[in-house]
């Protein structure tokens, strides 16, 4: 079956809009776990909008835990990895101004230092993830690097879907990128503003064996409960 993450980022959000301990991220990220999720995912962010550094080191250091720390690429964000040890690390691009992220990673521009992250990463057993746009240019450039995933940013094809309009471009490409990056031996990922639609499209591409939901689980999670939000994604990754 393919697996669930599940992003609790936002439950940090709603802690620091009143500053204190309430709620607690670190125990968003057992919850769900309990009620299904395959791993948990949390972003520290440079300016530390969310997710802070006591969390990282609180998540990463349950054992009923497997944590996807999102990261951007710099060296400062390797030796916080190095030192809490998550499961998996997928790099992601960071701007400081932006509400959320807003794309795949510029492969190019960043390619030295990719290689050095991946590499330190690589050596103490890291899963390694880049997150990119469905590009054929980036998964080549994601392969060439020796990274295990790529997370194909969905952000596009969910604003389509949720506008009413036309998407099958874009799922072609998310289709055919999926498609030649396991021809390469990569892994697949999907991630970035997925609801329950969204998901149920992208469930039909075979060869996507991980989705990252945050934002859609934990609004969601207000009206019905995060057991049954949760419950209700992994019926649909079930088909």
């Amino acid at each position: 079956m393919k697996k669930l993450g599940v992003n609790v980022d936002h439950v940090a959000t709603i802690r620091n809009a009143r500053g204190g301990f309430h709620p607690d991220p670190y125990s968003a990220a057992l919850s769900a776990t309990r009620f299904g999720a395959d791993s948990i995912t949390i972003h520290l962010r440079e300016d530390r909008r969310h997710i802070n550094d006591t969390d990282v080191k609180k998540i990463c250091e349950s054992k009923k835990i497997i944590v996807n720390l999102e990261m951007a690429a710099n060296l400062n964000m390797l030796k916080i990895a190095l030192r809490n040890k998550p499961n998996y690390v997928c790099i992601v691009p960071e701007k400081r101004k932006e509400i959320t992220t807003e794309g795949g990673l510029n492969i190019i521009k960043n390619k030295k230092k990719l290689r050095i992250i991946l590499r330190y990463l690589s050596n103490v057993k890291i899963r390694t993830s880049l997150f990119i746009n469905p590009s054929i240019r980036d998964i080549k450039l994601s392969k060439d690097l020796n990274t295990d995933c790529v997370e194909i940013h969905t952000g596009k094809i969910s604003d389509l879907i949720k506008s009413k309009k036309i998407y099958v471009h874009e799922l072609r490409k998310i289709k055919k990128c999926a498609r030649y990056a396991k021809k390469l031996g990569l892994e697949v990922h999907a991630g970035h503003g997925m609801d329950y639609k969204t998901t149920k499209i992208l469930n039909n591409i075979k060869d996507i064996k991980e989705f990252n939901i945050g934002h859609f689980i934990i609004g969601e999670s207000f009206f019905y409960g995060i057991k049954n939000v949760i419950r209700k994604f992994k019926r649909i990754l079930k088909k």
